[in-house]
């Protein structure tokens, strides 16, 4: 294959565009997303709170890896950072460390109101994070209504944040007319589709208890999503958190597009060492597994009973409830330019075993045919086999897998303050109202998974 052109290198939401025949070549794709740009402004209400401010950096961290023409973020930064993520003093230190710009943006640009109330209606698209207790979404910025107080929970605010970049991506993309327009929001608590997230729930426990042993299968998308969201809750001593992290891969070009931690610096670098280096910088302690994760090898007693699975092949999820792991939650995207926005999560051991669940592969839509695809073979950029290689990366977006990343944390965050446990959750981003919710059919009492007190 050529080498002008790697599959590793390719943002995986230019892709989209191409795959989706919305740029005829990957050069006028590229230029598309390079006029994307977002406006970000955090409301002087919301500056000292510490779910607002996991609304802020989990929109820059997101925001900057779909608009790719830049985020400039507004509003009195000079407060200190009150959460415990490696970022800096101050707010402006940790918008300059995520990759946004100390401005505000006087053009069209879409924007996002970082707490706050209802403000004026104005021109272009323009919402508002709202995050209260468990609950988490966004409003339009003149809307009247307001999520009912509820206790601090950080991934209600990185939950607002990833509804919110997918809804200004929406915007930008076309991807769907009322975008800016509508309410979009649910509770982590109860995430079934009856809950309304704007109401009281005097069912949601104040967060007590945090995880304290955890094993992280595969440090992509998901799994540095997952990642973000244990380094935004509240330990009161970080250092109790054991991880263990396992991946094969290295860090290319395009993994900076859909996983949130990774940056340029990381590229040619191990996930595990990299994102083991991440987390150890929160405070964290971490160990790594270099393997491909199989049914060949089994826990032992004294590593972590729980495990949050991110990987993206049918061969090794086959092979979750064969290890010995007490609790699996498992998160699977969608990969086609159709369906990216969709995921659904599993908790294991469920109603079916593993094998089961995942058979071979189905494949996934022809895109080869597409002009940008074309294109590059006509020009000898890419001969067959690249170009086939090419075709078969999978669309993602770093939002999709936030979402998917609050939803699976709350699994654990659940079962540790007593709560339902879910053994199916199936969202497609497009319509979250349209969301099913299952219950798991089992218990999970008869284990110690560990844990740690909130700060």
């Amino acid at each position: 294959m050529t080498a002008l052109i790697s599959p590793d290198s390719l943002h995986r939401l230019v892709k989209h565009a191409i795959d989706s025949g919305a740029a005829a070549s990957i050069a006028e794709a590229e230029a598309l997303f390079g006029g994307y740009r977002l406006a970000v402004e955090i409301d002087a209400s919301a500056i000292h709170e510490p779910v607002q401010q996991a609304a802020l950096l989990t929109t820059i961290a997101l925001g900057r890896r779909v608009f790719l023409g830049g985020v400039a973020v507004g509003g009195p930064l000079d407060a200190p950072l009150v959460l415990s993520m490696p970022l800096g003093r101050t707010l402006a230190d940790a918008v300059v460390a995520l990759g946004g710009s100390l401005e505000r943006r006087a053009d069209e640009s879409p924007t996002i109101i970082i707490g706050g109330g209802p403000g004026a209606r104005r021109d272009g698209f323009c919402v508002r994070t709202a995050a209260s207790g468990w609950r988490g979404g966004i409003l339009p910025i003149h809307s009247d209504l307001q999520p009912a107080a509820g206790l601090a929970v950080p991934l209600s605010g990185m939950l607002a944040a990833a509804l919110a970049v997918n809804e200004a991506y929406l915007h930008v993309s076309g991807g769907m007319p009322a975008a800016g327009r509508r309410v979009v929001g649910f509770s982590l608590w109860r995430p079934g589709a009856d809950v309304d997230w704007l109401e009281a729930d005097a069912s949601e426990p104040a967060l007590t208890y945090l995880p304290s042993r955890l094993w992280l299968i595969g440090l992509g998308h998901l799994g540095q999503a997952y990642l973000w969201g244990l380094g935004l809750l509240p330990y009161r001593n970080a250092a109790e958190l054991a991880l263990v992290l396992q991946d094969v891969d290295v860090i290319t070009a395009s993994t900076q597009s859909t996983s949130i931690l990774s940056d340029s610096d990381m590229v040619g670098h191990k996930k595990t060492r990299a994102m083991a280096a991440w987390a150890e910088r929160r405070g964290f302690t971490t160990s790594v597994q270099e393997r491909l994760f199989a049914a060949d090898f089994k826990r032992q007693p004294d590593e972590p009973a729980i495990a949050l699975c991110g990987l993206d092949n049918a061969a090794g999820r086959r092979a979750l409830d064969q290890v010995g792991f007490d609790l699996v939650v498992e998160a699977g995207l969608g990969r086609g330019h159709r369906d990216f926005r969709t995921m659904r999560l599993h908790l294991l051991p469920g109603r079916r075993p593993a094998a089961e669940m995942w058979k071979a592969a189905a494949g996934g839509e022809k895109v080869e045919e597409r002009p940008a695809y074309a294109k590059l073979l006509a020009e000898g950029v890419l001969d067959r086999c690249g170009m086939t290689l090419l075709a078969g990366k999978a669309v993602g977006a770093p939002f999709v897998g936030a979402v998917a990343a609050c939803l699976a944390l709350s699994e654990v965050l659940r079962l540790l303050h007593g709560g339902a446990l879910h053994g199916l959750i199936d969202l497609d981003l497009l319509s979250p109202d349209q969301r099913i919710v299952s219950p798991h059919p089992g218990a999970f009492s008869r284990f110690n998974p560990g844990l740690s007190i909130a700060g």
